[in-house]
Parts: structure tokens; C-alpha cells; sequence
């Protein structure tokens, strides 16, 4: 698979540019979306009460970032394993997964009284930044070599 990407420049070239467009949405993230857990948790947020949010711009925001990471990442799967199946099976997975996250992530911000702001930390984080990706790829990979 290695030696197979290496001589295929196109591929390596657009697995760049998808790569790029990951680096670039993670770089004017402040700018493209409302996040106020951005500034909150660069801050000692241990001892501070929760931000002010509108939770529907909130999940608007999650969705479109976690879309555009996904859109990127499933490109990167696609490019580098070449199966049109295994994009369309993780792109399944990132599905499940959102619903999954977001619903807890939620729920821990609407009916818990005094929320554990580590788990939301992760929990956010696994929404906005894409660490499916960096998941998926090695999993993937050894799937293919054990075969």
C-alpha cells in the first residue's frame, strides 16, 4: 500500500490539500465558528462557572465543524486505502459517532447540575478536531497488512 501511494503523486498531492484544509479549519477556528468553550477552556475553567451559550448555534457550529472535518478526513481515508467501501463504512461510523457525542455532550450541559468539565473537554474535543482520522488510519492499515 506504502509503495503504491509513494508513486502515485496525485494522490499524495490531494491527501495534502485535504490535509491542509483539516490544518486550515483548526487555524481560524475563533473566526469560522461559534465555539464559546474555546476561550472558556484556555482559561483555569475548573473553578468558573459554564459560559453563556445559545445552544442551537452551539450544535449548528458542531455539526458544520464536524462536517467539514469529516468531508476532509473521509477524502484522506479514500486517497490513502483506495476502497470506496471503507469510506463509505467510516463515513457510517463518523455518523453514529456524532449522534452519539453530541447527544451526551448535551446532555451533560442540560441536565447535570454541575457538569465534569474534563469530560466535556474530550467530549468536545473528539467535535471539533478530527481524531477519528488519526484513529481510523491505523486501524484501517492494519486491517489491510493482516489480511
Amino acid at each position: 500500500m506504502l509503495k503504491e501511494l509513494l508513486q502515485n503523486k496525485k494522490r499524495l498531492f490531494f491527501i495534502g490539500l485535504a490535509l491542509l484544509g483539516l490544518i486550515l479549519v483548526r487555524a481560524f477556528e475563533d473566526n469560522l465558528f461559534y465555539d464559546p468553550f474555546l476561550s472558556f477552556f484556555k482559561t483555569d475553567y475548573q473553578n468558573k462557572p459554564l459560559p453563556d451559550l445559545n445552544c442551537y448555534l452551539l450544535f449548528g457550529n458542531l455539526l458544520l465543524r464536524y462536517a467539514v472535518n469529516t468531508f476532509f478526513s473521509l477524502i484522506i481515508i479514500r486517497l490513502l486505502f483506495n476502497e470506496r467501501n471503507l469510506m463509505i463504512f467510516s463515513g457510517y461510523l463518523f455518523l453514529v459517532l456524532f449522534v452519539v457525542l453530541v447527544i451526551v455532550f448535551f446532555g451533560l450541559l442540560h441536565f447535570s447540575e454541575e457538569p465534569d468539565y474534563l469530560i466535556l473537554f474530550y467530549i468536545r474535543r473528539f467535535l471539533i478536531q478530527p481524531l477519528f482520522l488519526v484513529l481510523f488510519i491505523p486501524a484501517f492499515y492494519y486491517q489491510q497488512i493482516s489480511r
